[in-house]
């Protein structure tokens, strides 16, 4: 049924202008640009925004990348959704595919992936379904 890729990513982060939430609240705005290695060969530019709570160790960041290059040799673009929350120092992230977003040869892609930093290192696993 599915099938699993997985490999490391190189990530930049850049700083964009904050987005005004009222009352003199801003939520941090960020660019990355990320190269995937392995079964995944792809670059991709995400958009990400950001708030922090006045507790320590909550926060949250809502984000959208746009991913173009080959899974295991099927070429083509897709979108992912990035939820994550931090509820007092416990890390939780989804990272879903956009439904309908795949492109040519991977037109029809569905599926989740899990990113993991060890060492400093990025790394993904993506478990995907091509229809």
């Amino acid at each position: 049924m599915g099938q699993q890729v997985k490999g490391e990513f190189d990530v930049k982060r850049g700083m964009e202008p904050s987005c005004d939430m009222g009352d003199g609240v801003e939520a941090g705005r960020f660019r990355f640009d990320k190269r995937f290695h392995g079964d995944l060969d792809a670059n991709s530019v995400v958009h990400m925004m950001a708030v922090m709570t006045e507790t320590e160790g909550s926060a949250a960041y809502v984000a959208i990348e746009r991913i173009s290059g080959t899974l295991r040799g099927r070429k083509g673009t897709f979108f992912v959704t990035h939820n994550g929350v931090m509820d007092r120092g416990t890390p939780t992230l989804s990272v879903a595919v956009v439904p309908d977003s795949g492109t040519d040869e991977l037109a029809g892609l569905s599926g989740r992936m899990a990113i993991d930093i060890v060492d400093g290192k990025h790394y993904y696993t993506f478990d995907y379904a091509l229809e």
